[in-house]
């Protein structure tokens, strides 16, 4: 389908994240994704990997991603460019709701915990 209308786009949660894919392999992708998440002030996602490049665009609020044991702010206007593999996790460091759309290079994406452990998620892919 080659225009998808996001208010027909059921929502999925993990605490304190709002998430809906945007496009995935349901689409027709074979090697993209495109998620849109609202994170909640003081939450953050799992610490996880994945077997693609990430980009993430942060819309609103403020951030920081944990990666390579290292810390790294970011907010609103600003691109986290994540690598292949690399184990990370994404922090709302701000006073009210982060958006972020992240692009990742594969569909359906499979996520690991860091130990190489499926984290089963509660969203298409």
């Amino acid at each position: 389908m080659p225009v998808i209308d996001h208010r027909s786009l059921e929502h999925a949660a993990l605490p304190g994240i709002d998430h809906v894919t945007l496009a995935g392999s349901s689409d027709g992708l074979n090697s993209l994704s495109v998620w849109k998440q609202s994170i909640a002030p003081g939450t953050a996602t799992p610490p996880h990997r994945h077997d693609c490049e990430e980009v993430v665009i942060c819309e609103a609020g403020r951030g920081a991603v944990h990666i390579d044991g290292r810390v790294h702010a970011f907010g609103p206007d600003m691109t986290v460019v994540i690598p292949r593999n690399a184990a990370h996790q994404i922090f709302n460091v701000g006073d009210d709701t982060m958006q972020v759309i992240a692009v990742l290079a594969a569909s359906p994406v499979a996520v690991e915990f860091p130990d190489g452990t499926s984290l089963a998620l509660p969203w298409r892919t």
